[in-house]
């Protein structure tokens, strides 16, 4: 094919938006080869793309960069590409388009911000990403999905206008449109923080995403879990490195969503928490800014890409199989979902940070910077995030899904596509685990860190065994908070409520307004015009007379029709002098 001979004939991230919309040409076994294929092309045309800019366009003198090519947007290229791939494996049995077509659309927007090279050409592909992931919640297609999706469209429509706000007041103060390093010390650069920080869901500016997210479709929520947030991170790491604010921001992300997900009864929420949590460490550590800090940063963007999607894959198989997804409903799978069980225990293992796992290779890396750095109080928040971690997704998802109480579901493997994608993502959570090298020669910055200390190793064993240890003894004790059916409100109360109140005072306000300028202006002034054109020149010219010629003359000029000549004759002189003044 022509982008094999030529690779600079097409960016990848075009590739994959226009391959996406020939989609609905295409049916049968086709249509899977052709999904299977994008971004299978994408990817071997970014690895084949020496580093530098590529792909340049001209749009009025401005130059749209498709493809700046360089050490920290080629390990997010990577990721992509590969988490596009599985997705579509994952997907390969749904018989939806719109799916289909959202998801490589929503995967080509996250490439085109990653090579984005140009502020221009990042909000656009930041605008297709907003469109494109929000009919992977529409596509559910219930009341509850729709609900979910408007809301998520307008918070993600303010975020882009503050982030394009941001960018039109930074070139208009002539700085250089190539995207790069800001500091937070000006309001465009405040503004792109602040339409950047919806994306990566910073408190208090999260509750989006796990307002949605449960509500996407099975395949829908796998993409959701892979792309927004992480482009987000991939952003701050490029324009915010070394920004104080979000360190703090970052810690208090870890620590905030861990009391949301031990309460919470929907498994997708409490994955969607725990991404909100992960997110947290990355954000922490491109603050900190320092080269093993933005290492730490960047390979755990790549593994929670990994391990987050499976975790959400095989929360999406059960619902899938049994149509249920609550804790109250679900429980004693591990009988006849073994291998979706096994699955879901190694995405619950790397999120932990288990040794031999993914997590364990690039969370440390973090959480040593802050040490390094001597943030004594960060490094506790983090430690404390940590062991949050292995109370909710390592071993709240996993037990409370395939353990626990038998709900007598009767339920059976997913398809053979699902297990199959499965498998990808924890053979790739396995083996960077186990072998980091090949990860770590991908960072942006030389690696001399090495996770496998005995000192590491027994530390983080002792916090994994006494999570669990604590997560025994308060479920055997009752403490544990119980599994309810309830709504959990979070700080998407102000914007429901707030939002309906606001559209209350307007309507009532601007439309109660509106109502009375309508009657008491616009009809009322029409009525007595349309009188006054009727009735007023016969009772003036009456007037008139009466005044001039007495009762009797009025009668007579009645009788004889000179009142009406001598109305037309008044509203002709009338006009006369009008035009007069005017000329």
């Amino acid at each position: 094919m022509q982008p094999l001979l030529f690779p600079d004939a097409i960016a990848p991230s075009l590739l994959l938006i226009f391959g996406a919309l020939l989609l609905p040409l295409f049916h049968g076994r086709v249509h899977q080869v052709w999904r299977l294929a994008l971004p299978l092309l994408a990817l071997i045309l970014f690895l084949r793309m020496p580093a530098g800019d590529h792909w340049v366009y001209p749009l009025l003198d401005h130059p749209l960069v498709l493809g700046r090519i360089d050490a920290l947007s080629r390990v997010f290229g990577i990721i992509f590409s590969i988490m596009a791939f599985i997705g579509v494996v994952y997907a390969l049995k749904v018989d939806d388009n719109v799916q289909h077509v959202a998801g490589l659309v929503y995967a080509g927007g996250a490439l085109g911000v990653t090579l984005a090279g140009d502020w221009l050409s990042l909000y656009l592909f930041w605008e297709v990403m907003a469109v494109a992931s929000t009919f992977l919640i529409l596509a559910r297609r219930t009341r509850r999905s729709r609900r979910a999706a408007v809301r998520y469209i307008l918070v993600h429509v303010c975020g882009g206008l503050a982030l394009l706000a941001g960018i039109v007041l930074l070139l208009e103060a002539g700085a250089d449109p190539a995207v790069g390093r800001l500091r937070l010390d000006s309001l465009p650069a405040a503004l792109i923080f602040l339409g950047v920080a919806v994306n990566a869901a910073v408190p208090p500016l999260h509750a989006w995403l796990q307002d949605a997210y449960p509500e996407a479709t099975v395949a829908g929520a796998v993409f959701l879990s892979a792309f927004t947030t992480k482009s987000a991170v991939y952003v701050m790491a490029r324009t915010f490195a070394g920004t104080e604010a979000l360190i703090w921001l970052g810690a208090i992300m870890t620590i905030l969503p861990v009391f949301y997900a031990e309460v919470e009864n929907d498994i997708r929420r409490v994955l969607s928490y725990s991404l909100m949590n992960q997110v947290g460490f990355m954000l922490c550590g491109i603050g900190i800014g320092t080269e093993l800090a933005l290492n730490g940063a960047v390979s755990h963007a790549f593994c929670h890409i990994l391990y987050k999607s499976l975790l959400f894959m095989s929360a999406g198989a059960v619902l899938h199989v049994t149509g249920k997804i609550t804790c109250t409903d679900i429980g004693g799978l591990h009988r006849t979902m073994p291998i979706t069980c096994a699955l879901c225990v190694v995405g619950a293992a790397s999120i932990s940070a288990f040794p031999l796992f993914s997590g364990f290779v690039s969370k440390s890396m973090i959480i040593s910077a802050a040490g390094i750095n001597h943030l004594g109080a960060i490094w506790l928040m983090l430690q404390f995030a940590s062991a949050g971690v292995i109370a909710h997704a390592g071993i709240k998802v996993p037990f409370f899904t395939f353990f626990g109480h038998d709900a007598g579901l009767k339920a059976e493997e997913p398809p053979l596509n699902m297990l199959i994608a499965m498998g990808m993502a924890a053979f790739g959570c396995i083996f960077i685990g186990v072998y980091p090298q090949p990860l770590y020669a991908l960072l942006p910055y030389p690696v001399d860190y090495v996770p496998y200390t005995g000192s590491h190793v027994v530390g983080q064993l002792q916090l994994l065994l006494f999570a669990i240890f604590a997560f025994y003894l308060l479920l055997k004790s009752g403490y544990y908070p119980s599994e309810v059916r309830a709504i959990n409100l979070d700080a998407d109360w102000f914007y429901r409520k707030g939002g309906a109140g606001f559209y209350r005072i307007v309507d009532r306000g601007l439309n109660g307004l509106n109502r009375w300028c309508d009657r008491f202006l616009a009809q009322a002034t029409a009525r007595a015009a349309a009188r006054f054109a009727a009735e007023g020149p016969a009772r003036i010219a009456a007037a008139a007379v009466r005044l001039f010629g007495g009762p009797r003359s009025v009668k007579r000029a009645f009788d004889t029709g000179t009142v009406g000549l001598g109305v037309h004759a008044a509203v002709a002189a009338l006009f006369m002098v009008l035009i007069y003044l005017i000329a």
